[in-house]
């Protein structure tokens, strides 16, 4: 990988020669703009305004600062090599912070750094310090015709974990503040609607990031490869657009459906898992869900079958009585 700064880490008073290489690269679509009717090439001149639009050479091109009244202050390379910036040529470590107090919106690019010659006892070292502290080193470097600020931390990865990387950072001032972002009604979130938005998250489940990829791009490829093909290229169903909210627990009900389905689950478990109550109750029940009452008979239906009872013995006890009755009759006549 082709080095992009050559210096050393400032660690106290021990100095580690690195080398600074991207940890990363863009895989990103990039198209040319060409001229419609003939397709020729869009290009870009670099001219100057006060020559009446000359195309200036590159070695003609030099630098300038434009000040607030819109003046230009030329500034050489020269200029710019010679500021007393200690960080020019010097990671410069200012203290240790642990790694989850660094605000994910602060991290900008990032870098490996891989130590020069006869620098591996003191580079295993800061590593394994930083590792063994769970913190990361604050840092300053110049570097791309600007001072950066910088995360130097012990990397974890599978294939990363014998290397020190590094993240430029942004400077705190660099962050627009979030005031009058947020919603301005008051809004009250249910417990029940809590609940199920956990059980839609473990149903989506976890992500394994190294098996991602652009989407967008390769379908950019094949619609290039159809076209010079001479062929149609597919054309994917469009997106139903989304619509607004209105209820929220249905819209997390048939979320959380959607999700289950898609993994080859059952379709059960959405509102009838999760009560009013919200949070989860014991035997594994969401508070709020009862276990379901047992049924018992109903009075009236009680008294129904004790009325049936009393019928159906005086019908028992007429019975006998007119029985009896034959018999003493048949007695007399004998």
């Amino acid at each position: 990988m082709r080095t992009v700064w050559k210096g050393s880490i400032s660690f106290g008073l021990v100095s580690i020669p690195v080398r600074v290489v991207s940890a990363t690269e863009s895989h990103s679509v990039s198209f040319r703009q060409i001229h419609t009717t003939d397709e020729g090439k869009i290009r870009y001149r670099k001219v100057c305004e006060t020559e009446g639009g000359r195309e200036v050479p590159a070695e003609e091109i030099g630098k300038a600062y434009e000040t607030a009244d819109g003046g230009l202050v030329p500034l050489s390379d020269a200029d710019l090599a010679a500021l007393p910036l200690p960080t020019a040529r010097t990671v410069d470590i200012l203290g240790f912070v642990p790694i989850e107090s660094i605000d994910p919106y602060q991290l900008d690019r990032s870098y490996y750094l891989t130590p020069d010659a006869g620098a591996a006892k003191p580079y295993v070292l800061l590593r394994e310090s930083l590792r063994r502290s769970g913190k990361g080193a604050i840092a300053k470097l110049a570097m791309r015709g600007r001072e950066n600020l910088a995360l130097v931390r012990a990397l974890e990865g599978e294939e990363q974990r014998d290397v020190l990387g590094m993240h430029t950072l942004l400077w705190p001032d660099e962050i627009r503040p979030a005031a009058g972002l947020a919603p301005t009604e008051k809004v009250t979130v249910r417990d029940a609607e809590l609940d199920l938005a956990d059980t839609l998250m473990d149903t989506l489940g976890s992500v394994e990031l190294s098996e991602l990829h652009d989407e967008y791009r390769e379908a950019v490829d094949a619609l290039v490869s159809a076209k010079l093909a001479g062929t149609e290229p597919e054309r994917p169903l469009e997106p139903a657009a989304p619509g607004r909210v209105i209820d929220l627990m249905s819209a997390l009900e048939d979320s959380v459906s959607r999700a289950r389905q898609a993994r080859g689950e059952g379709e059960e478990a959405t509102v009838s898992e999760i009560g009013e109550g919200g949070g989860k109750g014991a035997a594994g029940r969401p508070a709020g869900r009862q276990a379901p009452a047992k049924k018992t008979p109903a009075k009236k239906t009680a008294a129904k079958k004790t009325t049936a009872k009393k019928t159906a013995a005086k019908k028992s006890t007429a019975k006998k009585a007119a029985a009896d009755k034959k018999t003493g009759s048949r007695r007399r006549a004998s």
